[in-house]
């Protein structure tokens, strides 16, 4: 049991504590038909841009291995958490999808897409990857079980094999797209190429059995032939990659050592570009001795308060990180950065539930907050909450690692773009 005696808490306590508040969000809190996890829960009941009923595949991927934590952490039986994953299978196979891939947003009670922009309206592969990610991780836990998870394990083997990868190469080109749309085509023109939180969709497309993408498309779209390595150091880390997409600041959002690596162990994970495990851990070591450094003055920043990821903001959503640094701190940047910057996070969640009670809610700490201009927002996004749980598991047991490193197509996968795995 959590001692209840505030701040007394022992860190195994507080990290347990966190991890069921935020499982909770993709338990509790999960749209009633789906099962799947709403894109925002908003505590003030205000929802300005999207209903209720729309749930993210994103962020139901981060949400389906925050269920296995909560299985191994006893806060959900095995039985209810099947249950609840035949549920959300049994959802997905009859939910619009393009090509395999499924959309951003879907309703949570029809299937059907719910467009993320003005052409955002068919297939969206990054969010497809993110699912499929939780979702073979899922497998791997079940894939020894009795005859009704069997069948949880089949249904999933099922969608994975159905998503076509290669399709969204636009017609064979050496790069995946991130979009296609029935009624708009490739209009939204988005290549995914260079450093930024989607190499696990590169590494799944590599990894089907059934629609795999070509090496090439690997390392001419992601890799741009060997550009996307980086010699230069912020903070005094290297950076390894580039972060290419801003040209005001050499480090991108957290969230980019996050999203891939909730399932990809980055731990040993090398090619021909880059260290993993060097990559994300300095990525979280920079936003650190940034918020040390401080070179804009915002009130609280510090070794127990710091980390930059996109979020809500004080006026609307934005991609917080320096070099775009609104005095806004995102909880999730330095508490899914568990496993790369343990003592450092650590203090980041004793500051929050010792000193600052009215950031605390439900589902755990809410998105965002500012101590600079004296805003928070009781609201959660999905995409925020479900890397918390899943990377403190990690940095605990390396629990949802293990089972998605085992996958029998993933290893082939990394294996055909040249990642070696050291122990």
């Amino acid at each position: 049991m959590l001692n209840t005696e505030k701040g007394k808490w022992s860190d195994d306590e507080l990290l347990t504590r966190i991890q069921k508040e935020t499982f909770n969000y993709f338990w509790e809190g999960a749209e009633p038909n789906s099962g799947l996890a709403r894109e925002r829960l908003h505590m003030d009941n205000v929802y300005p841009t999207s209903p209720m009923n729309t749930v993210t595949t994103g962020g139901s991927g981060f949400g389906l291995m925050a269920i296995l934590v909560g299985i191994e952490r006893g806060f959900v039986s095995r039985e209810d958490a099947l249950n609840r994953y035949l549920r959300i299978i049994d959802f997905l196979e009859k939910a619009d999808r393009f090509h395999g891939a499924w959309p951003h947003w879907l309703n949570g009670e029809t299937g059907k897409v719910v467009p993320f922009s003005k052409k955002d309206t068919g297939g969206d592969l990054v969010e497809t990857a993110f699912l499929v990610q939780g979702l073979l991780t899922v497998s791997e836990y079940f894939k020894n079980g009795n005859e009704k998870e069997q069948q949880l394990v089949e249904k999933i083997d099922t969608l994975w094999k159905t998503v076509e990868w290669n399709w969204y190469t636009k017609n064979g080109q050496d790069v995946l797209y991130w979009h296609w749309s029935p009624t708009d085509g490739w209009d939204m023109n988005f290549p995914v190429g260079g450093y930024n939180e989607c190499l696990i969709m590169y590494v799944l497309a590599a990894s089907s059995p059934t629609y795999p993408i070509k090496p090439s498309v690997y390392h001419k779209g992601w890799a741009k032939d060997g550009a996307i390595v980086s010699t230069e150091k912020f903070y005094g880390e290297d950076l390894v990659l580039n972060y290419y997409e801003h040209d005001d600041a050499p480090i991108g959002p957290l969230f980019w050592a996050h999203y891939s690596y909730l399932g990809l162990n980055p731990k040993g994970l090398s090619d021909q570009y880059a260290d993993y495990w060097k990559l994300v851990q300095n990525h979280a070591k920079i936003h650190y001795k940034y918020a040390l450094d401080n070179p804009k003055n915002f009130k609280g920043y510090g070794d127990s308060l710091w980390g930059l990821t996109s979020s809500y903001s004080i006026k609307g959503y934005a991609g917080h990180r320096p070099g775009h640094d609104l005095g806004v701190i995102s909880p999730t940047a330095a508490l899914s950065s568990f496993p790369y910057t343990p003592k450092e996070s650590m203090k980041m969640l004793r500051n929050l539930y010792k000193n600052h009670d009215s950031l605390i809610g439900k589902y755990g700490p809410y998105d965002a907050f500012s101590l600079q201009d004296n805003w928070f927002t009781p609201r959660y996004l999905a995409i925020d909450q479900g890397p918390i749980p899943v990377m403190i598991e990690n940095y605990r047991t390396g629990l949802l690692w293990k089972l998605f490193m085992q996958n029998t197509d993933v290893k082939n996968g990394l294996h055909k773009l040249g990642f070696t795995i050291k122990k």
